[in-house]
């Protein structure tokens, strides 16, 4: 595993990104170009924009037009990885990524404007760990118990019980998907990177 940043070196989400944190999904695809991605998934080419803010106005835009039947997603390289973001999205955590999933490592996580969230580590096709960020406890896939130490150095708080720490979970996803990646998302690669978006289709 790598990377040792926690939640609370995320804050900066908090205060630059907030509509991103009440509804999205980001995802990493090891040794996939985006071009490809964007192929695997079947999308329609629909522009490029700088910066992850740019991706709102037309997702929120492409959510208005076609509902439940294509969603859209900002690709970009960030080094070997691919990453895949999108507001008000879930195309990373659904089985359009099935085919993706073979052969390398996929990280993804997701939560919706209701607070429902997701947390999802594949290798080689096998779902390793899975588990609501909320309710860190409560774990499933082929190894649920992998990434303790790891998800506790992220800064989910692994207790049983109502006294719990239920603040920046969302902030502690972004830190255990760094953990697991090695690739560090900071506010200057939000900014910068230049994403080519694509409409994917839905089943």
């Amino acid at each position: 595993m790598n990377g040792i940043t926690t939640a609370a070196d995320h804050g900066w989400l908090r205060e630059r990104y907030q509509s991103l944190l009440e509804a999205y999904c980001l995802t990493l695809v090891e040794d996939m170009t985006p071009e490809r991605l964007l192929r695997e998934l079947g999308a329609e080419p629909d522009g490029q924009v700088t910066g992850v803010a740019g991706l709102a106005e037309p997702s929120y835009d492409a959510w208005d037009e076609y509902e439940d039947e294509k969603l859209l997603v900002g690709v970009a390289a960030v080094g070997d990885w691919t990453l895949m973001v999108e507001y008000n999205g879930f195309v990373g955590g659904t089985d359009v990524m099935l085919p993706v999933h073979p052969g390398r490592t996929v990280v993804s996580h997701f939560r919706n404007v209701n607070a429902v969230d997701h947390f999802s580590w594949w290798q080689d096709g096998d779902l390793r760990v899975h588990f609501e960020p909320l309710f860190p406890t409560q774990r499933d896939g082929s190894h649920p118990d992998e990434l303790l130490k790891e998800m506790e150095q992220a800064g989910f708080d692994l207790r049983e019980g109502d006294d719990r720490d239920f603040r920046r979970h969302t902030e502690a996803a972004f830190a255990l998907a760094e953990r697991i990646t090695g690739v560090r998302l900071t506010p200057q690669l939000f900014e910068q990177l230049e994403f080519t978006c694509g409409l994917v289709p839905l089943p």
